[in-house]
């Protein structure tokens, strides 16, 4: 198969989708690989490191979607690269379709093969190529929000950990799964004040557990949130429903009631945020203001880590980028239910049931669209 990969054009997205590792794996495979001139040069990758490795370099993004059968990414297309797709394109990259219906429009109309980072499953019930980011997101949380407490910022003008006789900030966390775990273990050893807040019994004790006291816990009803909210120097949220909107925890009434200059780190805002005051920021200009309240809603947050990022990511997304290539799109997911619950658009069709209720489309079920591919 014809593998292509080309660089992000997302605002300040430095990873890529492939690494030159990963390209010399599908290589050894005897695939052939297209790479985009400077597609790597966000994480220290040159084109004569992907040469090396067995691709081509291609001079640009139109050459890669002309030839490629597969394209590879990390962030969702930009509008530019959606009208490159053709109904011979598998796509393989994040989406997040639910909050956003322009895009889910261009790629039905596209008819491309779209496939979805973020819901891919495993026998866990986990969603294993969305974890690391979740993991780079959670700790990158309480270093932006750290950063936007400084006075200087907008923020309150409070250290995360405080000093000797002077108390730390006090952190509170929406969500307890991967990125919630990941902010509270950076927000605890630095020494803040912190309380997690999720709706699962069973998560909340574990927390507890790992924590053995350094961490407080509290189950998220809307009074608890309000009232934690109100407390709070910084709030992350950390909440995900697979394939849908977040819900929205902290409403505009609650953001009245919090200190001026606190801050809110919103990590769910590639799925539309959970703060009802949010909109999506970029790395160039990473914050606003509202309510007295500064918000922190970069819908990329681990592209400022690129390399970490982009090395963490092929670590679990290659094998499925092997898998389609090998076997072809098709017979890749009819042989892995976990890969296949990554289908969300085929031939014009959206086949994943939050994303059609939240756009108003009807759903087709990924086994009806495999099916019809075995016509």
């Amino acid at each position: 198969m014809i593998v292509g990969t080309v660089k992000e054009v997302k605002t300040h997205e430095n990873r890529v989708g492939l690494t030159p590792e990963s390209v010399g794996e599908l290589v050894e495979q005897g695939h052939r690989v297209i790479v985009e001139h400077a597609a790597g040069q966000g994480i220290g990758a040159s084109d004569a490191d992907y040469e090396a490795a067995g691709a081509a370099v291609a001079a640009s993004a139109d050459a890669v979607f002309e030839q490629a059968e597969l394209i590879v990414k990390v962030k969702e297309p930009q509008a530019d690269e959606r009208v490159k797709l053709r109904s011979h394109h598998v796509l393989f990259t994040y989406l997040h379709l639910a909050p956003d219906p322009e895009q889910t429009a261009d790629l039905i109309a596209s008819r491309a093969i779209c496939i979805a980072y973020e819901t891919v499953t495993d026998a866990a019930g986990g969603l294993p190529l969305l974890k690391p980011m979740s993991q780079v997101a959670g700790r990158m949380a309480i270093q932006a929000g750290a950063t936007a407490l400084e006075k200087e910022n907008g923020g309150r003008g409070v250290l995360l950990g405080g000093v000797p006789g002077v108390a730390p900030a006090t952190v509170v966390i929406l969500g307890g799964g991967t990125v919630g775990f990941n902010a509270a273990q950076m927000a605890v050893g630095m020494g803040a004040d912190t309380t997690i807040l999720d709706r699962s019994p069973a998560v909340l004790e574990r927390l507890a557990m790992h924590f053995e006291g350094r961490l407080k816990t509290r189950f998220a009803n809307r009074t608890n949130i309000a009232d934690a909210v109100a407390r709070a120097d910084l709030v992350v949220g950390a909440v995900l429903v697979a394939g849908d909107r977040a819900p929205k925890l902290v409403t505009r009434a609650m953001l009245r009631t919090m200190k001026p200059g606190a801050v809110l780190v919103d990590v769910a805002i590639d799925q539309g945020g959970c703060f009802e005051s949010s909109r999506p920021t970029t790395h160039d200009k990473p914050t606003y203001i509202e309510e007295g309240i500064v918000h922190y809603c970069v819908a990329n947050m681990p592209g400022a880590v690129a390399r970490t990022s982009t090395y963490a990511l092929n670590n679990v997304t290659l094998p499925h980028v092997q898998r389609i290539a090998d076997l072809g799109w098709r017979d890749a997911l009819a042989t892995d239910a976990h890969l296949a619950a990554g289908l969300n658009v085929w031939n014009g069709r959206v086949t994943v049931e939050p994303v059609a209720r939240a756009l108003g489309y009807e759903h087709l079920p990924v086994a009806e669209a495999l099916a019809a591919s075995a016509i």
